[in-house]
Formats: C-alpha cells, structure tokens, sequence
C-alpha cells in the first residue's frame, strides 16, 4: 500500500512521492484506455477491511499504562495473530493480542491518533471480485 496522505511536518520523501506519480500515473492509464474501449476481464483482488481501532490500555484514571511492544512497532500491515505480543506495560508486563483470527495492524503508534485513543487500527484481508468492464461510450 502507499499512503499519500498526511507526512512528518516538513518532510517531502522521495520514496513516498515516486510511488504516488506511479499510481496516479496507472490511474490515468485506466481511465484512458477504458474511454478508448477497452474491455477489462473480471478480477479479484485483496483489500484489507477495517475491523475496529484499538485504545492503549488504561487504567481508571484513563491514563495509558502501556506503550507499543517494541515487536508490533513498525510493522503496519503485517499478520497479527493470537499470543503475540501487543503492548508493554510500564512495569515490563506483556500484554498480547487475543484474537480468534489472524489481523493486520495499521497506523500503529502514530502520534496524530493518541488523543483519539487509537494504538492502532485491525484489519482482515477480503477478496473483492470486479466484473468484467468496458465503456459504452463507443
């Protein structure tokens, strides 16, 4: 996946702006050769579906008593699954995820969401099926 979105204050990378030329660059290769007549084949393809965001642990004073575990961090987008480890709390304690299926983790400690109390976001993987397209315009 690229996110195109929001970047550090300041910071233009030139990994992140190379691989958003490349897909509007796709984008606009679709759009043209659909208006040209194309006919695409029906298609699937895996898409990750939000499930739910998840808060930092609290205690009853609403403070946050654990941090990302140093495994989870940095690795948006990878398999979560159950028994691995989720957070660390102040005093060392590892708390795990305990989940019934595998999950894909996204926005992971990131400082734009701690006042909306998200650690980060589960996904699952879907497969989604396109039907065949052409244009009629012809």
């Amino acid at each position: 996946g690229v996110e195109v979105g929001p970047q550090p204050q300041g910071v233009v990378r030139a990994d992140a702006l190379d691989k958003m030329r490349k897909i509007v660059k796709h984008g606009l290769d679709f759009v043209q050769r659909f208006n040209e007549g194309r006919e695409f084949p029906p298609c699937t393809i895996e898409v990750f579906k939000i499930m739910e965001k998840v808060d930092y642990p609290r205690n009853k004073n609403d403070e946050v008593i654990a941090i990302i575990h140093p495994k989870l961090q940095d690795q948006d987008w990878q398999p979560l699954n159950n028994g691995d480890p989720l957070f660390l709390t102040l005093d060392g304690e590892v708390i795990a995820y305990k989940g019934d299926c595998t999950v894909y983790p996204t926005f992971i400690n990131e400082a734009a969401y701690y006042e909306k109390k998200q650690a980060f976001v589960k996904t699952v993987k879907v497969k989604l099926t396109a039907k065949h397209i052409r244009s009629s315009a012809l």
